[in-house]
This record gives structure tokens, C-alpha cells and sequence, in this order.
């Protein structure tokens, strides 16, 4: 099986930190954009479609109908192929005319208040994206952060029409020319509307502590530390593994959160093609348990709509325990305490061949892995409950076993039964154990 076998304990507290202040992302954030299964082929019908299927209470939780903004997914962000490409004014702008003002497609979005509207008529948010037309415009000098980017003239039109559109977030991508997150941020933050802001920098652009201070540069609310994630077991892994680092350093916190990239569950055959070959439902709760387990944003894509699809993942995206461990933070954001020395190939069940898995794209991890983050602590800063993620990587069954004192900062047992151990997934205690805990995964993930 998956994710945690298990809820235990332990934690520490980071330094001093300073994030973007404008009082969002304080938990990780939850919502949907519209990339991983829809790519170019969006438009307003669609999205207003989808804002309709995140409110609606069709379906249950402990027979209660529920939504899936009842559970914290709340928000609806455009991702790309809202501008109408083409040559605009004497810099021959890709999407941008000759003041900086953005040029939107109407045909595909006629109205965008309509739609930002519609989204808080219904109890959502609405995000927007930012940066593209296949990578082409060049309106911005392409520096990551300056004094004074030559063209703040489309920096400032944009974000007056994020303002304007009334959209409450926005995808900064690094695909394009204004990719100054630091003069984005400084211009949305003086309109005097807080904003969800995301970097996409694909893990280039990232938080640093400044020198000779403690405070953290994070002008934004999460940030890519990934490349784009595809729907296949392999690519979910290998993004995981790039939280790694931040959550090491201290470096994912309210505010500033280390994000892998959205969530691929329920996604297949979207923009990769046959990189998107879907996830099994063991790798589906991998995936999820995952992002849950290093405080990543989680962000649907799928098709809200289609109930096949929801039949088949909503006890995963709606198991009230996993999401209750992805929102919360008592001072480390979640991440790796052990892992197997075998590496090997990771290999994805719905892959057409193993020598696509094997090519030069392969990826080698554990066998195993298990990661860990606090949920509580103690009068002595020590963990009081913990979420434990265990991995069996490998294609064949295995046992996997951790031993309690493994743990970080663990707090000692307070009674004599041992540490009550739960299962996250079937949402029921297994038992007591006193110093260690096995458990048998007869299958990857």
C-alpha cells in the first residue's frame, strides 16, 4: 500500500522566516487548474463548467454531502492559451500590444469579469496565468530580478488587468520574457488586493536567505522546485524528491511553500500524450499521500465532471486524514527519513514498455523510501503525533519497517501499550506497537 501505514511522531522548528505578506498560503493551497489533462484546449464554458463541479455536493463524505471546495479545493485558475497570439505594435509583441496591455483571445474567453465573477457567485477564487504564447513573447528583458526591467510597461498593464478582470491569483511561468518575480510581486501587492501568487520557475528561481540575515527571499506564496510533472509513476517520484532540499533547509513554511507541481490524479492522455499514461489506483495514492505528506499545494486537473473519474479517486482526494495532514504545520514541512540503499529503475504499471521506462528519461530511486512530518507537539517541542508515508518503489512485494527511535525529535511514548499506530487510507486504528512497525506491500506505491 501507499501512504502512511501510519500516524506517529516527532518534529522541529525552523528559524525566523519571512514570506511574501500578504496573508495568504498560510496552509498549503488547494484548488484546480486546467493544464494536466486539458493543456491548450480551454476556454471560458469550460472553466465555468469545472467551477460548477467544485461546488457541487453530489457526492459524500461520512454521509455527508460534500463538495470539493467543502474540502478545502476552492479555487479555479486558468493555466494558459487565454491570449490571442500574433505581432502587436513597433516590438512586434507576441501578446502584448504597444502599451503593454495584454491582448486576450475573445473568441475562446468573451468575458473574464463574467467568469471571475461567476467563481465568487459561487464561493471560489479565481486565478489567471501569466507568461507565454509557446514561449515566444519578449516583452521583458528576461532577468530574474533587476532594478528595473526595460519593460515594466507590460508587467504594469498586466497586473492592472489581473486587477481589473478581478481574478484573486495568478501562474507566473518561465516560459517568456517577464519572469521578474520580484517586480511582479511588488506591482500586485501595491494594487491593494492580496493575491495568490505562484511561481513557476520550474525550480530555477527559489527562496534564498538572504546574506548576513535571517530573512528568507520569497516574494510569492508556493513555488515550483520541479519540472512539469507527467502522469506516470516515475515523473511523480522524481518530482517529489525535489522538495527534498527546501524541506532540509527550512525552506518550505506558511507563505513560502515548496510545490512539485500539480496533482496528476485522475489525469491521462492530457498535453505529454504518451507520456500521460495515467496512474494506477496504488500510484494514484502515492501521489496524493505524497504531495500531502511535504506540504504541497494540491492542485486538481482533472475532469471535476466526469464521475468515472471521480469514482475512481474521490476516497483519495477527499480523505478528510490526508488532507488534515497536508494543512498542517508545526514547524518542518515534511520529508524523507529513510530509505532503501538499492537503487533501481522506477517504472510506471501503465506504461505501454518497460524500454520506454528504461530510455534515456529513466529515473533511478530506492527500492523504498519513507517520509515523515509532525502534526503536533509536545510541552517539550518534541512530536506528539506524526504522519509516516511508506513507499514500496519497487515492483515486487516487500516488507516495510521502520523503527520508532528512526524518527526525528520523537517524542518517548506515553503509556506502556507503545505508539498508536492508524491507517491513514482505511481511516481505522491498527493497533499499539513499541518499537517498530512492519507492514507488507504486496504491490509498487
Amino acid at each position: 500500500s501507499t501512504m502512511p501505514k501510519s500516524i506517529i511522531l516527532l518534529s522541529w522548528l525552523t528559524s525566523s522566516v519571512f514570506a511574501i505578506d500578504n496573508g495568504l498560503g498560510l496552509k498549503p493551497p488547494m484548488g484546480w487548474r486546467s493544464w494536466n489533462l486539458y493543456g491548450a484546449n480551454v476556454n471560458q464554458d469550460l472553466i465555468q463548467g469545472i467551477m460548477d463541479g467544485m461546488v457541487s455536493k453530489s457526492r459524500s463524505v461520512d454521509g455527508v454531502p460534500t463538495s470539493l471546495c467543502d474540502l478545502g479545493y476552492c479555487d479555479v485558475g486558468l493555466d494558459d492559451n487565454w491570449q490571442e497570439c500574433g505581432n502587436y505594435g513597433a516590438d512586434n509583441f507576441t501578446y502584448h500590444d504597444e502599451d503593454g496591455s495584454p491582448v486576450v483571445n475573445y473568441d475562446v474567453f468573451p468575458d473574464f469579469k463574467a467568469m471571475t465573477d461567476y467563481a465568487h457567485s459561487l464561493g471560489l477564487t479565481s486565478g489567471w496565468y501569466g507568461n507565454n504564447c509557446i514561449c515566444d513573447d519578449h516583452c521583458g528583458s528576461g532577468r530574474i530580478h533587476s532594478e528595473k526591467d526595460e519593460y515594466t510597461k507590460c508587467y504594469e498593464a498586466d497586473v492592472s488587468a489581473l486587477f481589473d478582470y478581478g481574478f484573486d491569483g495568478i501562474k507566473l511561468d518561465n516560459c517568456g520574457r517577464q519572469r521578474d518575480l520580484q517586480l511582479w510581486s511588488d506591482l500586485i501587492n501595491a494594487t491593494g488586493k492580496a493575491m495568490m501568487i505562484e511561481n513557476c520557475h520550474w525550480g530555477l528561481t527559489v527562496p534564498h536567505r538572504e546574506e548576513d540575515s535571517d530573512e528568507i527571499w520569497c516574494p510569492w506564496n508556493f513555488y515550483r522546485t520541479s519540472q512539469d510533472v507527467r502522469a506516470r509513476y516515475r515523473s511523480v517520484i522524481k518530482n517529489l524528491e525535489t522538495t527534498v532540499p527546501f524541506s532540509t533547509l527550512g525552506l518550505s513554511f506558511p507563505g513560502c511553500w515548496a510545490y512539485p507541481d500539480m496533482l496528476e490524479v485522475g489525469c491521462l492522455h492530457g498535453p505529454g500524450g504518451d507520456n500521460d499514461p495515467g496512474l494506477s489506483p496504488e500510484e494514484t495514492r502515492s501521489h496524493f499521500g505524497g504531495w500531502c505528506i511535504v506540504s504541497s499545494p494540491l492542485t486538481l486537473s482533472h475532469d471535476v465532471n466526469n464521475q468515472t473519474t471521480m469514482d475512481a479517486i474521490w476516497d483519495v482526494i477527499a480523505n478528510p486524514e490526508a488532507i488534515a495532514i497536508n494543512q498542517a504545520y508545526v514547524g518542518h514541512s515534511g520529508g524523507p527519513f529513510q530509505k532503501s540503499g538499492l537503487l533501481i529503475p522506477i517504472t510506471s504499471s501503465n506504461a505501454q514498455d518497460d524500454e520506454d521506462e528504461l530510455g534515456v528519461e529513466a529515473f533511478l530511486s530506492g527500492a523504498y523510501q519513507y517520509f515523515y512530518k509532525p502534526l503536533t507537539l509536545d510541552s517539550n517541542g518534541q512530536a506528539s503525533s506524526m504522519a509516516v508515508l511508506l513507499l514500496n518503489q519497487d515492483t515486487n512485494a516487500q516488507n516495510l519497517m521502520f523503527e520508532f527511535s528512526n524518527l526525528p525529535n520523537i517524542a518517548p511514548s506515553s503509556n506502556d501499550q507503545g505508539y498508536k499506530v492508524r491507517d491513514v487510507w482505511a481511516r481505522e486504528d491498527i493497533g499499539y506497537f513499541q518499537t517498530e512497525f512492519t507492514t507488507t506491500s504486496e504491490i509498487a506505491g
